[in-house]
């Protein structure tokens, strides 16, 4: 049963580590901050801003950008850092995406999402536990290939001085949030069966870390440290891929030595569309994540923008239907584009949008068929966005994770890296689309997103966790900002509604369906969920307007902070 709870998560706890206390480093250390309002307005500043799930690791990011580095030097910071101090999803030890849109209007997806070992195969798995705890639950990790490789493409300051501010934090320590308190305490029946977990993060038993508690990592400084010296290959080729390759060695893992020299990032086209004439980038298969969104935001652009139509009956059954059929879609398409077909063009193309469109009916609900549902076996919420932009006008929307939190509880011996759970992303059973094979990338949810103004300037970049509820949760935040003209704080926080096909029903977080709204719904034959949790964790940054200073906000559902310069 301890297991169970740890994988399920309640998540009601998002409405209390909300309530976190802000961090901010200074020259002595860290210093802890009055705990942030309820309501403020967003975060404003002339030059530049981060917006994560870490106040500690914005500004991390800051701290770069303000010795001269550029957006995407900022992004590599501050993913490492979320390594450090977020380690429940933030990670050296996983995967994800990142988009990139510089000022000169290049526009790159770079893919770093975890693949499966050579050793990999259809039916690896007895029980979900083993695809979700333990040394074979991991795949091989893409995080600081994938910084690398954009670091390299894009990045202005040399390697060492990017990863540095991590280095610190895990050499000098930080003290840990009351979400950390909160989330560890729920991981101690897993956690506590693996030594070097335990002892960072359990005091070696199984007493998880307190809030305001120290916390130092040695073991991942010497890895931070020695990836500075050598670049980001030497996780991959070096000491720290023999480590790795020794654990796993010795606990019956799959992943070895040759899997981690083997992986390789891959840079992509972004998925494009619009949206009532706005430029729209997102990131295209291997995850569905872009391809869902863009193709909801095209059948969406069918009906009337309204101001005032936010929550209504109305806009609410059109964003239902938008997302049934979209994830129709998804579910039969989506795939690692090295292993599958995926009609991209099709899914993305605004003729399509239409013919989906004509079917649905004003008051009445389409019945999704029975049987089809998700590609992916099992894709957790717990995942971490962060999005930058600098002085130039260069924009990074990234997201990845450890799948659940914490990952597969594992911390390679000798190196304080936790290593994923992804192996879970796949279907177990040989045949379909998302079947394990040794190389590939299991579907993924994942959305970061660029939104640029019909004449190509900038306007606003964001992303969220959530698994399969992500595309959902950036598509009602775009359409909060476009449509309904919300400011980035409300676009944010306003209640959120889910639908992915199957199951058919709508889930609701609070305050989402009032009460009329939810009756008229259920009379179209809508089946309501209300929900008793929170839906996503977007963090986002926009120029504003005008002035064209930068806007950052962290979604209060769990906490995080904006920061800028």
């Amino acid at each position: 049963m301890g297991v169970m709870i740890d994988r399920m998560l309640p998540l009601l706890l998002y409405a209390i580590v909300g309530l976190l206390p802000a961090q901010e480093v200074s020259q002595s250390g860290i210093e802890l901050k009055a705990p942030r309002p309820m309501v403020s307005e967003p975060e404003r500043a002339p030059k530049a801003m981060i917006a994560s799930a870490n106040e500690i690791a914005s500004r991390a990011g800051l701290e770069i950008l303000r010795k001269g580095g550029n957006a995407v030097d900022a992004a590599v910071a501050v993913a490492v850092a979320l390594a450090v101090v977020h380690p429940e999803a933030g990670n050296l030890g996983g995967g994800g995406y990142m988009l990139v849109r510089m000022a000169d209007g290049t526009a790159r997806a770079f893919d770093y999402k975890e693949t499966a070992p050579a050793a990999a195969h259809p039916g690896m798995f007895a029980s979900r536990l083993d695809s979700t705890v333990g040394y074979k639950a991991s795949a091989v990790p893409g995080t600081l290939a994938g910084m690398g490789m954009a670091h390299a493409r894009f990045g202005k300051l040399p390697w060492r001085v990017v990863i540095e501010p991590a280095r610190l934090l895990a050499k000098n320590g930080f003290p840990a949030s009351q979400r950390m308190e909160l989330i560890l305490a729920l991981q101690v029946p897993v956690m506590k069966q693996f030594p070097d977990s335990a002892r960072v993060f359990l005091h070696g038993s199984d007493r998880p870390l307190k809030q305001g508690e120290l916390i130092k990592q040695p073991e991942l400084a010497a890895t931070l440290a020695r990836i500075q010296k050598h670049g980001w290959r030497e996780f991959y080729e070096g000491e720290t891929a023999r480590l790795i390759d020794r654990d796993m060695a010795a606990h019956n893992g799959t992943i070895r030595y040759e899997d981690l020299r083997a992986y390789k990032a891959i840079e992509r086209d972004p998925v494009r569309g619009t949206f009532r004439g706005n430029q729209i980038f997102s990131m295209p298969p291997s995850s569905s994540g872009g391809t869902t969104l863009i193709e909801m935001l095209n059948i969406f652009e069918n009906f009337p923008a309204q101001l005032g139509r936010e929550g209504s009956v109305e806009q609410r059954h059109d964003m239902i239907e938008s997302m049934r059929r979209a994830f129709r879609d998804r579910a039969e398409f989506s795939g690692d584009p090295g292993f599958v077909t995926i009609p991209v063009d099709l899914l993305t193309s605004k003729q399509h949008a239409r013919e989906l469109a004509a079917t649905i009916q004003p008051g009445r609900a389409t019945v999704s068929a029975a049987g089809a549902g998700g590609p992916a076996e099992y894709e957790s919420d717990n995942t971490t966005h962060f999005s930058i932009i600098d002085q130039a006008g260069n924009i990074v929307s990234n997201t990845y994770t450890l799948n659940s939190f914490y990952g597969s509880q594992v911390m390679a011996h000798g190196t304080g890296v936790l290593l994923n759970d992804i192996m879970s992303g796949f279907s177990n059973q040989p045949g379909g689309r998302n079947e394990i094979k040794a190389g590939k990338r299991p579907v993924s949810s994942m959305a970061p997103t660029i939104v640029l103004h019909a004449d190509g300037s900038p306007w606003f970049a964001l992303g969220s966790p959530g698994s399969a509820t992500i595309p959902n949760t950036v598509f009602q935040v775009i359409v909060n900002i476009v449509d309904s003209r919300m400011s980035l704080r409300d676009a944010v926080e306003f209640p959120r509604i889910h639908h992915q096909y199957q199951p058919d029903r709508v889930d609701a977080e609070p305050a989402a369906l009032i009460y009329d709204v939810a009756q008229r719904l259920e009379s179209f034959g809508h089946t309501i969920n209300p929900k008793l949790r929170s839906q996503g964790d977007v963090h986002a940054v926009m120029v504003e307007e005008g002035t064209g200073w930068r806007l950052g906000w962290s979604d209060g559902r769990r906490g995080g902070r904006a920061v800028g310069h």
